[in-house]
């Protein structure tokens, strides 16, 4: 998944940075396959990727917490 990730992220680099290279009429085209790739392919899988074995409550500062840190203090 990693690997798969990184040549998705590379494609769409290479289709943005092409795309303002290549003086062309589909140029816009390219960059906007690019960005769409990476914004709405690549960057949900990435996040998938490592959010996937985490749970959400290691991240929620909730009342109890506040007065763990209060109290450490």
């Amino acid at each position: 998944m990693k690997i798969f990730i990184y040549v998705l992220f590379t494609i769409s680099l290479i289709f943005i940075i092409s795309g303002y290279i290549i003086e062309d009429i589909n140029s816009e085209k390219f960059i906007g396959g690019g960005t769409f790739l990476l914004f709405f392919i690549v960057i949900p899988l990435f996040l998938y990727y490592r959010w996937q074995n985490k749970k959400l409550k290691d991240f929620i500062l909730d009342n109890e917490e506040l007065k763990k840190m209060k109290d450490d203090n």
